[in-house]
This record gives C-alpha cells, sequence and structure tokens, in this order.
C-alpha cells in the first residue's frame, strides 16, 4: 500500500505497507476534534481529491481514516452502529462526515474507518498518551469533568486495515474502537499508578460527552479483533506504551 502521512498511524502502518499494492492509505489531515480552522479543513479536503484522483487513475482502493468520536457520534447511550444516521454541532464532525460524502460518492472503491483514540508508539507530544504522561511527570495534571475517551491499541488498528484489504472489504464503513469508553480521570490516575507519580489533579468544569460506539461489524467482520471487547485491553495497553514515554525507575 502507498500511505500518505507521517504520522504515529502511518508509522505503524508501514510494517503491512507491502502486503497491499493495490491500496492508498490516507493517513493524514485533521486529527484533533478541536480543531476549528477552514484553512485546515480545506487541504485535508484537498487532500482527499487527490487521493480520489490517483485511485481512480490507477485503479487502487482508498482507505481513509474517519472518527468515532463524540465528533461524529455525540453523546450516545446505546452503541453507536456505522448505519446510524449521524448529527452533532462539531465543526470536525462536520467536516469529517463531508469527506466521507465525497469519498462515498466518488466512484472508486474505498474503505472508511471511523477510528477512536489510537495508542501506541511514535505518538506526538499533544496526544492522550505522552500528553499526559508528560503532565503527570510535570506533577499537575488537568482534568476536564466528564469526559471519556474509548481507546484502541494502533497495532489493532493495523490488524484491521490489514484484514480488511486482505478479505476484499469495500464501499463499508467500519468503526475501528474498544466500544468501552473510560473516564479520562481514571486512566490518568491508571497512568500516574504506573509509574509511582502522585500528581495534583486540577478538575476543569464541562459538558459531560460520553460517546459509546458498537464494534459488533468489525468484530464479525475480524473474528480475532474480539479482543478489543476484553477485560484488561485498555489496562494492557496502558503496561505496553507507557514506558515508551516514561524512562523506567532506577533500582532501588
Amino acid at each position: 500500500m502507498e500511505i500518505v502521512g507521517r504520522g504515529f498511524v502511518a508509522r505503524n502502518l508501514s510494517r503491512v505497507a507491502h502486503r497491499h499494492p493495490h491500496a492508498l492509505v490516507l493517513a493524514a489531515g485533521v486529527s484533533s476534534t478541536s480543531v476549528l480552522s477552514r484553512e485546515m479543513f480545506a487541504r485535508e479536503a484537498d487532500l482527499v481529491l487527490d487521493a480520489l484522483d490517483r485511485c481512480r487513475r490507477e485503479d487502487r482502493t482508498l482507505v481513509f481514516f474517519s472518527s468515532a468520536s463524540h465528533a461524529m457520534y455525540g453523546s450516545t447511550t446505546s452503541p453507536a452502529r456505522e448505519d446510524v444516521p449521524t448529527s452533532t454541532d462539531s465543526a470536525y464532525g462536520d467536516h469529517k462526515r463531508r469527506l466521507e460524502a465525497l469519498v462515498r460518492s466518488s466512484g472508486v472503491p474505498w474503505l472508511v474507518l471511523r477510528m477512536s483514540h489510537a495508542i501506541g508508539c511514535w505518538q506526538r507530544e499533544h496526544q492522550l498518551l505522552p500528553n499526559f504522561v508528560k503532565q503527570i511527570g510535570s506533577g499537575s495534571v488537568k482534568l476536564y469533568e466528564g469526559t471519556y475517551r474509548d481507546l484502541v491499541d494502533v497495532l489493532d488498528v493495523v490488524r484491521a486495515v490489514d484484514a480488511l484489504l486482505d478479505l476484499g472489504v469495500r464501499d463499508e464503513v467500519v468503526n475501528v474502537a474498544s466500544g468501552t469508553p473510560w473516564p479520562v480521570a481514571d486512566l490518568a490516575r491508571a497512568m500516574a499508578d504506573r509509574m509511582g507519580a502522585s500528581p495534583v489533579y486540577e478538575v476543569v468544569h464541562a459538558t459531560p460527552v460520553r460517546t459509546l460506539v458498537s464494534v459488533d461489524k468489525l468484530c464479525r467482520l475480524v473474528p480475532d479483533l474480539g479482543r478489543v471487547r476484553e477485560p484488561g485491553y485498555v489496562e494492557g495497553m496502558l503496561d505496553r506504551y507507557i514506558g515508551h514515554y516514561w524512562p523506567a525507575p532506577a533500582p532501588a
């Protein structure tokens, strides 16, 4: 596969690139749900149009990463499926929906993956895991009241892309997530425990947002990814990846 992008998802995907020469994976563009910049949205739209044009000329399948976050689904009380109409007041969510519609109507083979918050190696400082590790290390952590995150291992994102392309899945939207939203406060404390730290927590009032998404389709198409539902999935990710962003304590 050809991978457009240089972020941590793109770097992790490189391990399976040789297996799918027919695919073009767009792993670039706006990645933060807080972005409001029309210029950034326009640049991503141009990337999508260019990728679609190349797929049309070169007979390739486009893999487009969208969002399974609150920006797409809002707050949900039952698992949100891919075929449920989405409607939020988020500029980021509206932008991703427009791009999804552009991809679906393009006439080229496509696969849209609505990804939750992936964690793993090579993340940038502003992303959840390295950001919290840095705050915890500084001794002070800012928490937004009522905030949840659905975390998925970036290696399971890679497995999803690899398996879905291998199976020939086309013209489908698939949530790639764990299906279990965690309170961000619990995540921060679990990280602090693993770092042996006791930071001060500053709780900031915010509108509660809890997004529950369905991973039924993902697990039906790729049964091996049923692991995302298993107890201890998130804790295992923290055990694996915190050491990439925080040095191990020196022996006593």
